[in-house]
């Protein structure tokens, strides 16, 4: 039996929070539950079975600390209020809205959209080393930063640095122009993106003249110690076992290191052992480590990423 149910939002800005652009979250909560939803001005209408039409409340009250302030709800937000309310975690959910982990230098709220994402910030805050594996498009490395520029505006840390191996490059680099960090630069441009987030971009070159950050290949890192630093090891997959030996014993005193990669998209040869798989294995009983894993359901990039993850983990199976 048809049954229909009316929800009045209670602003313009409401409304279009709850819709997304396009209407794309009327269109996602629907996908989840089976139901139609239909907004007409701040009125939205939702038809359907009685069993749909009840878990699209529930789903579209679950985000109302939210939509009720007008912040943009995300897929990944719909698909962790579902999660939570199959799992009765509503109360988790409602912290996990709240919990605002930093602000843009345009006033844009950085929040966790999962609770695997909540988990590893909490990880990134109270563990001196964090591994971190997942597809891509979880917000590893993005997250990663965004704790490391919190911490550094908040004197807690005297620098950030990033380095990733260029093994992607390959034996291309020797045909690029310019000196090895030159030549790598291109593969750290993720990291740059990051920090500029939060950081005037022209302020930067500045703040890497005086080693407050360096971004850098790994090979870079050999031979130093590394002393009250927040430090980011980007692409760990394409480590070797002895690059990623070398690099986890660079932590000093007063730091902090988060190892973060996708297993699924390793660049090393068929033969070569990933540092990032062996390192998981050797140090998975070692206390004070702490480890999160992302799957395909913590995408938050376009919604045809989480879909791209899934087909191939699938593939691959």
């Amino acid at each position: 039996m048809a049954e229909a149910s009316r929800i009045q939002l209670p602003s313009v800005e409401s409304a279009i929070a709850l819709s997304g652009e396009r209407e794309e979250n009327l269109k996602v909560i629907a996908r989840q539950t089976g139901a139609l939803l239909v907004l007409h001005g701040q009125e939205l209408y939702i038809s359907g079975t009685e069993q749909q039409v009840e878990l699209s409340q529930k789903l579209v009250r679950s985000l109302e600390y939210l939509w009720i302030k007008g912040k943009s709800i995300s897929q990944a937000d719909i698909t962790t209020a579902r999660q939570a309310l199959d799992t009765e975690r509503q109360d988790e959910l409602q912290d996990l809205q709240r919990d605002i982990v930093a602000k843009t230098r345009k006033g844009e709220e950085i929040r966790a959209k999962t609770f695997r994402q909540r988990q590893y910030i909490r990880a990134l805050t109270h563990n001196d080393l964090i591994f971190c594996a997942g597809p891509a498009g979880t917000g590893k490395t993005f997250l990663a930063v965004v704790v490391a520029v919190k911490a550094l505006l908040a004197n807690q840390y005297e620098r950030i640095i990033l380095t990733r191996p260029a093994v992607e490059a390959g034996e291309k680099l020797g045909f690029l122009p310019g000196d090895l960090q030159q030549k790598v630069n291109p593969y750290l441009r993720p990291l740059y993106d990051a920090i500029n987030e939060f950081i005037d971009p022209e302020k930067v070159p500045s703040l890497m003249e005086r080693g407050v950050i360096e971004v850098a290949p790994l090979a870079y890192m050999r031979g130093r110690t590394l002393n009250k630093a927040f430090v980011i090891v980007d692409e760990a997959q394409n480590t070797t076992p002895s690059q990623m030996k070398m690099v986890l014993t660079r932590l000093g005193y007063r730091s902090r290191m988060v190892i973060t990669g996708d297993m699924t998209q390793t660049d090393l040869p068929l033969n070569q052992q990933s540092g990032l798989a062996v390192s998981l294995k050797i140090l998975q009983n070692v206390e004070g480590i702490a480890f999160c894993e992302f799957s395909q359901k913590d995408v938050v990039r376009h919604p045809l990423v989480q879909k791209i993850v899934a087909a191939y983990e699938q593939y691959e199976q």
